[in-house]
C-alpha cells in the first residue's frame, strides 16, 4: 500500500513545486523578508479559510480549497528553507539555488512520512479532510506557542517537525481531494 502513497505523494509534490517555481520566477523571493512567525501566520490564514469553507459549505471567492492546501505545502517548505538560510541575509535567490533546498526539505519530510506511515499503518487514509484541516490548525497553534516561547520547548518537538507534519497532512488532503 505504501508504494501507492509514495507515487501519489510525489505527484502532489510535483504540482506544488511547479507552482513554487512559477511564483518564484514571477515574484522572486520577496518572501525572504518574512520572519518565521509571519510565515506561520500566512499558513494559518490558508488553513482557517479551508476550515471556514468546510463549515459554511459555500465560498464567495472562487479560489479552490485544493489551492489553499498547495499553499500550505509551499509555505511550510518556505519556512523550512528560511530556517536553513536564517544566517544568510541574501534576499533575492534564483530558483536554481532554491530548487535543491526545496528538494531537500521534501526529501526530509517524505522520510519522516515513511517512518510514521510504517508505525501508523496509513491511518490517514481513513481520516476526513475536515479532520486533516483541524490537525493542521492544531499544529499551527503549537508552532505559534513555540514561537511565543522563543523556540524553547520542554519535551515537545520543535517548529521544524511541526512544519513537516503540516506538509504531510496537506499532501494527504490533496491526495484525498483528488480521489
Amino acid at each position: 500500500m505504501f508504494e501507492k502513497t509514495a507515487v501519489e505523494y510525489k505527484q502532489v509534490i510535483s504540482t506544488c513545486k511547479s507552482l513554487f517555481e512559477k511564483k518564484t520566477r514571477d515574484y522572486g523571493t520577496a518572501w525572504r523578508i518574512l520572519r518565521l512567525p509571519s510565515i506561520t501566520d500566512q499558513i494559518y490564514i490558508k488553513a482557517q479559510r479551508i476550515r471556514s469553507i468546510q463549515e459554511k459549505g459555500v465560498q464567495k471567492v472562487n479560489d479552490p480549497v485544493k489551492d489553499e492546501f498547495i499553499g500550505i505545502v509551499n509555505y511550510c517548505i518556505i519556512a523550512l528553507i528560511q530556517i536553513k538560510l536564517d544566517s544568510s541575509s541574501e534576499m533575492e535567490l534564483p530558483f536554481e539555488r532554491l530548487e535543491p533546498l526545496y528538494d531537500e526539505a521534501v526529501t526530509e519530510t517524505f522520510d519522516l512520512l515513511q517512518n510514521k506511515n510504517h508505525d501508523y499503518g496509513e491511518a490517514w487514509r481513513e481520516m476526513r479532510v475536515t479532520s486533516i484541516t483541524d490537525i493542521i490548525l492544531m499544529k499551527l497553534l503549537r508552532v505559534k506557542q513555540i514561537e511565543d516561547n522563543e523556540g524553547k520547548t520542554l519535551v515537545s518537538e520543535g517548529v521544524k517537525a511541526n512544519y513537516q507534519d503540516m506538509i504531510n497532512y496537506a499532501v494527504f488532503a490533496l491526495i484525498k481531494l483528488k480521489g
